[in-house]
């Protein structure tokens, strides 16, 4: 298959497509931008890009006041400016993804709608600005974030950390929701883009088109914002903002700037010519490290002439030369899905799986469950390997009805090779008829669980998160080179709940209306009709003998 038959055609010089913003003149600022193609082994193809915006900055010291925006979009700068925001995680996901055929993504996310932030220790009312953020980013990136309130929002204690500087460990600056579903389209994917420094007019991002963006199995793009060190001593501070979007294509269905700093395009080719033939080939390769994975990949450098040859466009055309063998099993993966019958009770069914051979490790559960599902926490059970396995830790914060939804965490040790099965259960409640969605009978949705863990690596990982290395390789900083952070989130679940017969009072409005339509109408008949004696009429035969009788002045027939 040919790459640009899915994303679109890179037919401008290199002058253009390497083309963006570059560091600033006077100031560290500096933006990178960066391609990674992965073959997958179900036959589709994995295209992550990431752009990279550095801000020389730091409006959080007290009197720093920014008035003046180069590279950084003004309409975040404001945001976090505004609301005293040190950390901000925001995502969009059509589809999802599927661990078990495509292995693990660089950043995860779940379907829908996904935020998290963390704020500054200086604010007093955080649920305030809670509110307000959710309402400004609803309007940033035309989504319906506006729907999340204190209903669907809670206060994780340990499964999301700051992945910026700071070791904000008070988790009462912290809030986390999701809308699992929210829908994704090109009224997203629009401002998302707006936020580039160029914009969709020159580098990576002329091949965002949405008419192949949104023709995929899957489709993802986030916002990260973090505070991060520009040297490994950390002696200065900058704003670093994350923009990733990650496609899934299905190959069966399926402008002028400043030059920037870094503009390439990695492609996993693996071991070199066993799962396809790469053309035109190059010479440059990389090999980096990811999610405890030795890869190599092929390196296109696009701020290079000789990268687009002297047709001045590049096509990267893909030979399979057979399956490839099979794919490695993910060492950690979770799924979830409900139990039961009926519109009472129902089970909650959480299967985690350490596929690691020999080795142990714990991970994090994260469970937030909307408060019309009333969970029986005293029913909660986890197994391995038909064995009780009792948590070490156990965070849970009831919900309120109709004010906060459940949060439950828990720290769970995986055996090797293992299947571990979290189940608790649940009672549907009764909702007011005002509260049911436009439609009721398609279900209500309950949020992916999140699963976080440090995995045992198969090689040595790098520490030094500030040198130079690609962008898809150095999101979460690694603090141990014998294992790497990840997140894994399951499928979001569709629950039925006890509903009303919504067509009932339409029958009785118009069986109503037809009551007092034939009662009332008859009983103001007889009240305002008047009645009057209709004497008969006479024959025809005397009616002609009184005519005469007029015209001859004699008295008539009666």
């Amino acid at each position: 298959f040919r790459l640009s038959s899915l994303i679109g055609h890179i037919s401008t010089c290199p002058s253009l497509i390497g083309q963006c913003c570059q560091r600033h003149p006077g100031s560290v600022d500096e933006f990178q931008e960066e391609l990674v193609i992965r073959p997958l082994h179900s036959g589709d193809i994995y295209a992550s890009f990431q752009f990279r915006t550095l801000w020389d900055t730091d409006f959080l010291q007290e009197g720093q006041k920014v008035s003046h925006y180069r590279l950084f979009p003004k309409s975040l700068g404001q945001v976090l400016s505004k609301f005293s925001v040190r950390e901000l995680h925001i995502s969009f996901t059509q589809g999802f993804w599927r661990t078990m055929q495509w292995g693990q993504p660089f950043i995860p996310s779940p379907p829908g709608a996904e935020l998290w932030v963390w704020f500054h220790d200086t604010v007093s009312d955080v649920d305030g600005n809670w509110k307000e953020l959710t309402n400004v980013l609803s309007g940033i990136f035309c989504a319906s974030l506006n729907f999340i309130d204190l209903t669907n929002t809670v206060q994780p204690s340990a499964s999301f950390k700051p992945l910026g500087l700071g070791n904000a460990t008070d988790h009462r600056f912290l809030r986390y929701a999701t809308l699992p579903r929210e829908i994704v389209c090109t009224e997203n994917l629009t401002p998302w883009k707006k936020l580039l420094p160029c914009g969709s007019k020159a580098g990576l991002a002329v091949l965002l088109k949405s008419e192949k963006l949104f023709h995929s199995s899957f489709h993802s793009q986030a916002v990260h914002i973090r505070p991060v060190c520009q040297d490994e001593q950390c002696t200065s501070k900058a704003w670093e903002l994350r923009q990733t979007l990650n496609v899934v294509f299905d190959l069966y269905t399926a402008g002028q700037g400043k030059k920037a700093f870094r503009s390439s395009i990695y492609l996993n080719c693996g071991k070199t010519g066993e799962l396809f033939e790469l053309s035109p080939a190059t010479p440059l390769l990389s090999q980096a490290v990811v999610l405890g994975d030795r890869r190599t990949y092929s390196v296109f450098d696009l701020t290079r002439a000789e990268t687009f040859g002297q047709l001045r466009s590049l096509n990267l055309l893909l030979r399979w030369k057979g399956d490839g063998g099979e794919m490695l099993r993910p060492l950690l993966h979770a799924e979830r899905y409900v139990a039961g019958f009926g519109l009472q009770t129902g089970e909650i069914h959480t299967v985690i799986y350490n596929n690691h051979p020999y080795r142990a490790f714990p991970v994090l559960l994260m469970d937030s469950v909307p408060w019309y599902l009333q969970l029986y926490i005293h029913t909660l059970t986890v197994t391995s390997k038909s064995r009780d396995n009792k948590p070490s830790y156990i965070h849970y914060q009831p919900a309120k009805d109709r004010h906060r939804p459940h949060l439950l965490e828990m720290l769970i040790q995986l055996p090797p090779h293992s299947m571990t099965e979290v189940t608790v259960q649940f009672e549907r409640a009764l909702l007011k008829w005002t509260e049911y969605t436009p439609d009721p009978n398609h279900g209500f949705y309950v949020g992916s669980s999140v699963v976080s863990a440090l995995v045992p690596s198969m090689v040595a990982m790098s520490t030094n998160f500030t040198q130079d290395q690609p962008l898809f390789s150095s999101f979460v900083p690694v603090k141990e080179e014998s294992s790497y952070f990840v997140r894994v989130y399951t499928e979001p679940l569709l629950v039925n709940l006890p509903t009303p017969d919504f067509s009932m009072p339409y029958n009785v409005i118009c069986l109503t209306c037809t009551v007092v339509a034939v009662g009332y109408g008859s009983f103001y008949n007889l009240l305002t009709r008047t009645f009057q004696v209709d004497e008969p009429s006479l024959p025809l035969a005397k009616r002609l003998a009184n005519l005469i009788r007029r015209i001859r002045g004699v008295p008539l027939l009666t």
